[in-house]
């Protein structure tokens, strides 16, 4: 399943509207982000309550390509996880869909790039505008069809458009270099040129977020853009090109994915427990542990451990709430689907099997059938599957270690690296983990370590490159190398 968008971008100072069912101008940009057609309002009579007086304009469900609204030959079905009800039928675009959204994001690629860096800012920074005007609709939607609380729902539109302004005022600081050879009569210049059409592949834990920061990025350097939002959570997408569609003009598109982790959470001994307990929580429960910076291994060294394992386990029972994401209060939300139940159950099924213990929670929660109760397990051993797979739920494995070669030779185990995080109050120990945890990204005494302004990324199997921050804007530029002779 699929769902396709495109947004397109004339070369004109103006911003303006592109009328329903015309194609694009001829100096359009293009933006492809590929979903399910929209078959009418009628389809969407089944959205959750909380979707009820939004706008229809930003309940989409076609895919858009080439500047207009289209239909694909299927549909599939959203659903809202937390009560199971059907949101709407999104068109569900295949290869000749794929083929015709790379067709038009070159076409307008062609155009894009040609557009004065000013231009691009100024368009990147009418989006930011438009999401910040719409975010209280754009975070029901996210809650509707994603299941995280409404609260966080909202910070993730801050957090999305964020990195539409940054990307902004990043289109205006694209510099090169000259470069000073031996000759006195040749000066050598490194330009730095779009890559061309850009595929995006987002996923579902932050249906707004994963867009903005790699579109974002693309539309500053001149590339165009295709998208492939995640099929459990489209209508966010499609409210995002339309908002830019709507209001702010064409635009372009361009390709990129996100890869996950397995992060390690480290308390040492010297380590400042309150703190500790506080940075798990937050970087474990945030979104029901669906993020792909979330701790999914807790090694705690022996002195420390069952301090630790008392107050995380009181913290839990204490702090956070399951429900609904539209009601006020919730903390915990649902499981994105069916499957992501059962892969938690499968981990706290083969941990107990193998000797853990679970602390508080460790079954399917009573408010529906995509609800898990926040879980916490001590005795974790490295033979267990939570040890070496990625949980992606509210699964809190609490593994004892004793020194710190031992904590690092575990935390590097895995393949892959996105994320890491450790706590320690010792500086000579503190620069030696920072150095030595084979992650992209460290928290040292922090467990909320994304901001637009720093770069996102791993190593190993966790991707390559990176997102956000001045770095960001590289992954969608070409080094080219001029030698200019004869002076």
């Amino acid at each position: 399943m699929a769902t396709c968008f495109q947004l397109r971008g004339c070369g004109a100072q103006r911003l303006s509207l592109v009328p329903p069912g015309r194609g694009p101008c001829p100096c359009a940009g293009y933006l492809g982000l590929s979903t399910q057609p929209k078959p009418g309002l009628a389809l969407l009579r089944g959205y959750a309550q909380g979707l009820a007086g939004l706008p229809p304009a930003l309940l989409r469900t076609d895919g858009f390509v080439g500047g207009r609204w289209l239909p694909a030959r299927a549909i599939f079905p959203v659903h809202d996880p937390a009560s199971g009800a059907e949101l709407g039928k999104v068109a569900d675009c295949g290869a000749p869909e794929a083929r015709a959204a790379v067709r038009a994001a070159y076409e307008a690629f062609c155009s894009w790039r040609e557009v004065s860096a000013k231009e691009r800012s100024s368009l990147l920074r009418k989006w930011y505008d438009l999401m910040i005007k719409n975010k209280e609709d754009l975070a029901k939607i996210i809650t509707a069809e994603n299941g995280k609380p409404l609260k966080e729902a909202q910070g993730e539109i801050l957090y999305s458009a964020l990195f539409l302004e940054w990307f902004s005022e990043e289109a205006r600081r694209i510099y090169g270099d000259i470069i000073y050879t031996p000759a006195k009569d040749k000066r050598s210049l490194v330009l730095k040129q779009p890559v061309g059409v850009a595929a995006v592949i987002t996923p579902w834990n932050f249906p707004s977020a994963m867009i903005t920061r790699k579109v974002g990025a693309a539309l500053a350097a001149g590339c165009t853009v295709v998208v492939k939002p995640a099929e459990d959570t489209p209508l966010s997408a499609l409210a995002l090109a339309e908002i830019l569609l709507h209001y702010a003009a064409d635009s372009v598109k361009r390709v990129s994915m996100e890869l996950g982790g397995h992060a390690p959470f480290i308390v040492f001994d010297s380590a400042n427990v309150d703190q500790a307990v506080a940075g798990a929580m937050a970087s474990k429960f945030r979104n029901s542990g669906q993020t792909c910076v979330c701790s999914n291994r807790f090694l705690v060294q022996r002195g420390i451990h069952d301090s630790f394992v008392k107050k995380l386990a009181e913290a839990i029972k204490r702090d956070l709430r399951v429900g609904n994401g539209f009601e006020e209060g919730t903390t915990q939300g649902p499981l994105i689907n069916e499957k992501a139940i059962e892969k938690v159950e499968k981990h706290v099924s083969d941990a107990v099997s193998k000797g853990a213990t679970i602390e508080t929670g460790g079954k399917r929660h009573r408010f529906g059938k995509n609800f898990f109760e926040p879980t916490l397990l001590s005795n974790v051993t490295r033979d267990m599957l939570c040890s070496h797979e990625e949980t992606f739920g509210p699964l809190a494995p609490v593994m004892k270690f004793d020194t710190e070669e031992e904590a690092v030779a575990i935390a590097n185990a895995a393949d892959v690296g996105l994320a890491g995080y450790f706590y320690s109050q010792d500086p000579a120990q503190i620069w030696r983990v920072a150095e030595q945890l084979e992650v992209g990204m460290v928290g040292v005494n922090e467990g909320l370590i994304s901001t637009v302004e720093c770069p996102f990324g791993g190593i190993k199997q966790s991707g390559l490159g990176r997102e956000g921050s001045k770095y960001g804007i590289d992954e969608y530029l070409e080094l080219k190398y001029v030698c200019y002779g004869g002076l």
